[in-house]
């Protein structure tokens, strides 16, 4: 039995989408698709004393609605300083930030990556250490992509010598459940419902932002306020 899932890739994700990396033996970063605006593709959001803020990575669109996630280039050459120094003024109180101050601190000043697919994988790699994550990363590119939306997804299932395909929930609208059927391939759907509450700066509590907000404040615990990493 192989367990794949297939998502476009987010720039610093939440805590649910380490979740369901952790929770299949390949994971797979769609990123032959078209890139979206006003998407998680680009941004994700922080906590602050005035409520929650948007980290947007500066993205070159204009003219170019056709264009693929990993062919998306980054408009602006200072924007990863201004994130960390935006990161380090509201979390530098959290209790473990300073255990990990360093990985992404050497990240955001070092940085001269282009593309934001690259910038997305590469914070999602070093995500995965923090929590131990070791299932395999592969992208959409590195495959052939079959015609049709439910067609190509469950062909890159196959293609990765999948049995079980962990789907999100907002493919439920799209996804014919029927082909992954007739093809022998074990369809389920994630479940982000259940989290419990961590410690977390600037109440109230919100579980849709940045996995960065739970490797700040509970440190090697983060594991325990997540469903499948372990």
């Amino acid at each position: 039995m192989k367990k794949v899932a297939i998502l476009q890739s987010n720039y610093i994700p939440w805590k649910g989408y380490f979740d369901m990396i952790a929770l299949v033996d390949e994971f797979i970063l769609y990123d032959d698709m078209q890139y979206t605006r006003r998407d998680w593709r680009n941004r994700n959001k922080i906590k602050t004393p005035q409520g929650l803020a948007w980290l947007t990575v500066p993205v070159e669109v204009k003219g170019k609605y056709f264009q693929k996630i990993n062919e998306t280039i980054i408009s602006e050459a200072k924007w990863a300083k201004d994130h960390w120094a935006t990161i380090k003024q509201f979390y530098s109180k959290a209790k473990f930030f300073k255990d990990y101050k360093d990985v992404f601190e050497n990240f955001y000043l070092s940085t001269q990556e282009q593309l934001l697919s690259n910038v997305n994988y590469e914070l999602i790699k070093m995500t995965n250490e923090i929590l131990g994550i070791k299932t395999k990363i592969s992208r959409s590119s590195d495959y052939v992509l079959a015609d049709g939306q439910t067609e190509r997804l469950l062909d890159l299932v196959q293609q990765a010598g999948g049995t079980e395909y962990i789907s999100g929930p907002a493919a439920k609208d799209y996804i014919v459940d029927s082909l992954f059927e007739d093809a022998g391939v074990k369809l389920t759907w994630m479940d982000y419902s259940g989290y419990t509450e961590y410690t977390q700066l600037y109440p109230p509590f919100e579980h849709g932002v940045t996995v960065l907000d739970l490797i700040f404040n509970e440190g090697p615990e983060a594991p325990k306020f997540m469903k499948y990493v372990k």
